[in-house]
């Protein structure tokens, strides 16, 4: 998840003329004026923000991102946090779904443009789908006890339900009380350790007690889709392997390139670094 942050009264502010004295602030200790807001805000965060609005500016012009493609990467997310998604955005620095839409949007305009940098080879594809295992939907319990990760197990076994256990036990707070539901998923979405345990399972089979960095899970599959054919996959198959290629120094060199065609300047002197894309950029997976 990227971590800009669009908040509207930065923009706003960035938006004021820098020659403005109008007071947005007054007081008997003095004013604030429009231009002293502006150049602590620009000071303060004038830079990284005027980066995000030139590239979306610059990459809308010759790539288009629709509001359902923006609405299927949100829904994925909310899926995968479920009660947790807006306390995890506002983690993020994000103060609602809106300004997350608005990275969301720029994460796509920027993945577009990379994209068509990008080659895929046949082998590459062929050997992606052998690789590609299809989502599954599963429900795990979550505790940080191994002991009480194998007395869960033993009650399972013993015929006690799972969504009660799961509620009474487990510390995944976003799933306790959907009886551990994690919906639909797919590979590269869940720790190493937890997928390759959950996609090893037969239908509505239930793992032994699963070591991850979070703690001990006891996984259970509800459902499994069937594997497409690679006809059906290849599109998918040709963005999963374009996306394992797309590195920061990738996106970095194709911003540069779009910038300069686009003939890019900037005339306040303090803000000249929005377009100094490098490696220590404001850009964060």
């Amino acid at each position: 998840m990227k971590k800009w942050i669009l908040s509207g009264m930065m923009i706003s502010a960035l938006g004021l003329s820098a020659c403005s004295s109008s007071a947005v602030l007054k007081s008997d200790a003095g004013n604030i004026t429009q231009d002293d807001l502006y150049q602590a805000m620009k000071t303060k965060y004038g830079t990284d923000t005027l980066q995000q609005l030139a590239i979306e500016k610059v990459l809308s012009n010759k790539y288009s991102v629709s509001n359902s493609e923006v609405d299927a990467q949100v829904k994925k997310v909310k899926e995968q946090l479920g009660d947790q998604f807006l306390s995890t955005l506002q983690q993020y620095g994000y103060a609602d779904e809106k300004a997350y839409r608005k990275t969301v949007k720029l994460n796509l305009l920027e993945e577009k443009a990379v994209f068509k940098t990008i080659k895929v080879t046949d082998k590459e594809l062929k050997n992606a789908y052998t690789d590609y295992k299809p989502e599954i939907k599963a429900r795990h319990i979550l505790v940080s006890d191994e002991a009480k990760a194998n007395d869960i197990a033993a009650k399972l076994k013993a015929g006690a339900k799972f969504e009660d256990l799961a509620k009474e036990n487990s510390e995944d707070t976003a799933t306790a009380s959907n009886g551990g539901d994690l919906g639909w998923f797919g590979t590269g979405v869940m720790d190493a350790d937890f997928e390759k345990a959950a996609f090893a399972l037969e239908k509505n089979q239930i793992s032994a007690p699963v070591k991850t960095s979070y703690g001990y899970h006891i996984i259970q599959v509800l459902d499994k889709k069937k594997k497409q054919s690679f006809d059906e996959l290849k599109k998918t198959l040709t963005n999963q392997v374009k996306e394992s290629k797309m590195t920061e120094d990738k996106i970095l060199k194709v911003l540069k390139s779009e910038f300069k065609d686009a003939n890019v300047s900037i005339s306040d002197k303090d803000l000249k670094n929005a377009v100094n894309f490098s490696s220590s950029s404001s850009l964060s997976q």
